[in-house]
């Protein structure tokens, strides 16, 4: 099947992407010795579980579904972390998962003692407040009254010795979409309030954040941070990013359903914000539209007479929410019925958020082979929408 073929809205994967990013991946794996995890959060199309295991050493969840998906379609190391564990659910977690971290003092003592007996890894995700952030408060681990993680003064009132000896390691996770200089500050902060307490674990977990296949991603930055925490505390070093796995290998196919004025053009897509992408509302941000500019630009082009792309409208979703609007786009020429459009980097947080509200079908999800032929892996329909409710 040809893209052309496809019907929307769905997300297509596009397999030579993905296998760029990990090939990617896997030279920081081999040139400094680190294990990359997929951080199945951002992205569990888990058709390319398989290929994604042969480049990387396994995956990192966020709860026991995951887990357990992690453990079944990939095979290999499993690790887990959550901000508070279900006791109903410890058994099946500690089945599925080779490391366990912990997010405070407390969640360590009232399960700590029956991970070491499964002969699990066991870790601490500690907070060592320091925000990079820029923008998107709602991603910062490190924001003030922030549930995630254990701070510094905390870890030395809570934790006794003898618990503190019972950790194989610690783990942080403060960056979002950031590059390796903001690594680089955080692990200068992690070092001057844990140093003293790494040495003598096994390991370190850089978390996730990390836009290690982005074009501008300095990446001999990253291998040196890297470097430096295995020689200096004697520690494995684990990094898990989700996005960089899938970053810029996808696209949301939609087609432009009808046209309304009320000051402005407003096109009416058969893809959501709400349910299809929910971050455009949630960070907020504007996803890319191939072919389109950006209104602003626009606006001042047409000051210049320079303009390529003067028909400037709003793209919206058919949903029942007034607010279901993805953003304000400019195209070179009249849009049309029937007409259909791409939204760019839709592999990442994108199939992983969809919901049903108003009954929505969700996208199908379309894998991409090198070929250039598409092929289904999944097709939703009203059965999905009714199972939920």
């Amino acid at each position: 099947m040809e893209r052309r073929e496809l019907k929307t809205p769905c997300f297509v994967v596009q397999e030579r992407k993905i296998r760029e990013n990990l090939e990617i991946l896997k030279g920081i794996e081999e040139e400094t010795g680190c294990h990359i995890l997929l951080a199945q959060k951002a992205f569990s199309m888990y058709s390319l579980y398989p290929r994604i295991g042969e480049y990387l050493d396994g995956a990192t969840a966020s709860g026991l579904y995951e887990a357990r998906l992690g453990y079944e379609e990939m095979g290999k190391e499993n690790h887990i972390f959550s901000p508070a564990y279900r006791a109903d659910e410890m058994d099946e977690i500690i089945r599925y998962c080779d490391h366990i971290v912990f997010n405070s003092p407390f969640q360590l003592r009232k399960y700590g003692a029956k991970v070491k007996a499964a002969g699990r890894s066991m870790g601490l995700r500690i907070n060592p407040e320091c925000s990079t952030q820029e923008g998107h408060a709602i991603y910062d681990p490190c924001a003030p009254f922030s549930r995630l993680g254990t701070t510094l003064e905390t870890f030395r009132q809570e934790l006794s010795e003898e618990e503190i000896r019972s950790l194989d390691g610690l783990h942080f996770h403060t960056l979002c979409e950031q590059n390796s200089d903001d690594l680089e500050v955080t692990l200068k902060a992690v070092e001057e309030k844990f140093g003293s307490y790494l040495h003598g674990m096994k390991w370190v977990n850089f978390g996730g954040g990390h836009h290690i296949t982005r074009p501008d991603y300095d990446r001999e930055v990253l291998k040196k941070c890297i470097r430096h925490m295995q020689e200096t505390n004697g520690v494995e070093v684990y990094l898990e990013p989700g996005e960089a796995v899938a970053l810029n290998a996808g696209i949301l196919l939609t087609e432009v359903l009808e046209i309304v004025d009320n000051g402005m053009k407003i096109a009416i897509l058969d893809t959501s914000a709400a349910c299809h992408m929910p971050d455009v509302l949630e960070m907020p941000y504007r996803p890319p539209l191939k072919d389109a500019g950006d209104p602003a630009e626009i606006m001042r082009d047409r000051k210049s007479g320079d303009s390529e792309k003067p028909c400037i409208y709003r793209l919206a979703g058919p949903t029942c929410l007034a607010g279901d609007v993805i953003g304000d786009y400019s195209f070179a020429k009249p849009l049309q019925c029937g007409d259909r459009l791409e939204f760019q980097d839709m592999a990442i947080y994108t199939m992983v958020k969809t919901n049903t509200f108003n009954g929505m079908k969700l996208p199908d999800i379309v894998l991409e082979r090198e070929n250039g032929t598409c092929e289904v892996v999944r097709r939703f329909g009203y059965e999905d929408f009714k199972m939920r409710l």
